[in-house]
């Protein structure tokens, strides 16, 4: 009898400490991301093993973002933090030195072959990326490679949600070709509020114009108003779209004067709320196909 309690004794204890060491195993990063796009990306790869907040709120303008005090507490206690980088997040090295982060944030676009334009006499580097599924795939590439560096034990599955989430984003890239490819390239032309989708225009031949340059941030003067008028209406561009994130007041005046028609909104560098129509990457970049691909067809 002593030795069967003896034996069961070391039984339970050796199952407790198989529970313990299970557990201890089991890691849950603590993962900020600069932006909503960028953050459900993150989640795509992490899964059960990341939970991650999104500094910019959805529907917010990641240039013009002014963090929080709680912003600052939630960066001091992550155990990894995301950027896309390339001058989207001018805010996030302030932030970093507010909050007293010691971690060094991962930049996922590094990479990309970025487009670059002039502005104001100088070169910059459109920060748009995610705008094209085929520059998210190195998003996620990068982003795998910090969790696993991060959680080493969970690293097979980043693996395999990475390899899973790259299918769908291949997914996303067919399904953009074939229904744009079927319009007439000189009816492929969009009045937007900002330049924010170059890389998409890059990828699917389709030509934005648009008042305003890569950053919010910038003002466009009455002279480029002008112009820009004067163009849409050479090219005869019939549909403009405002954006979600940011002001719409200025396109509608130009819409107004060349007479293009309301489009519709779209998403082009912030997710919409759960329950609006782009709460995810996956969702925010279909529909927007399918907003510009209704308004070509109207033209």
């Amino acid at each position: 009898m002593r030795v069967s309690n003896l034996v069961l004794g070391l039984l339970v204890s050796s199952g407790v400490a198989a529970g313990f060491s299970a557990a201890a195993s089991a890691k849950t990063l603590n993962t900020v991301a600069s932006f909503t796009v960028l953050a459900d990306v993150v989640k795509q790869v992490g899964g059960d093993h990341v939970n991650v907040k999104s500094l910019v709120p959805p529907n917010g303008d990641p240039h013009e973002f002014e963090p929080s005090p709680d912003d600052a507490k939630s960066l001091k206690e992550a155990d990894i933090t995301f950027i896309s980088g390339e001058g989207l997040e001018g805010w996030f090295e302030k932030l970093v030195t507010a909050s007293g982060y010691n971690g060094k944030p991962i930049v996922v676009s590094n990479g990309i072959k970025t487009r670059t334009m002039e502005e104001d006499g100088k070169t910059v580097t459109d920060p748009h990326v995610w705008n094209s599924p085929v520059n998210v795939k190195v998003w996620v590439v990068n982003i795998e490679k910090a969790l696993a560096s991060a959680d080493p034990s969970d690293a097979a599955d980043f693996k395999a949600n990475a390899r899973a989430y790259s299918e769908k984003l291949d997914a996303l890239n067919t399904y953009a070709k074939s229904v744009l490819e079927t319009v007439p390239k000189d009816r492929r032309k969009i009045l937007t509020s900002h330049d924010a989708f170059g890389y998409f225009g890059r990828e699917y031949g389709v030509t934005f114009l648009s008042p305003i340059g890569l950053s919010t941030e910038t003002e466009a003067s009455a002279a480029d108003v002008a112009k820009l008028i004067d163009q849409i209406k050479a090219e005869k561009v019939k549909t403009y779209f405002f954006e979600n994130s940011n002001d719409s007041r200025l396109v509608k005046q130009i819409a107004k004067a060349t007479g293009a028609q309301p489009g519709g909104e779209l998403y082009v560098e912030s997710l919409s709320k759960a329950d609006g129509p782009a709460p995810t990457y996956a969702k925010m970049f279909h529909y927007n196909v399918d907003q510009l691909s209704k308004a070509f067809a109207g033209t």
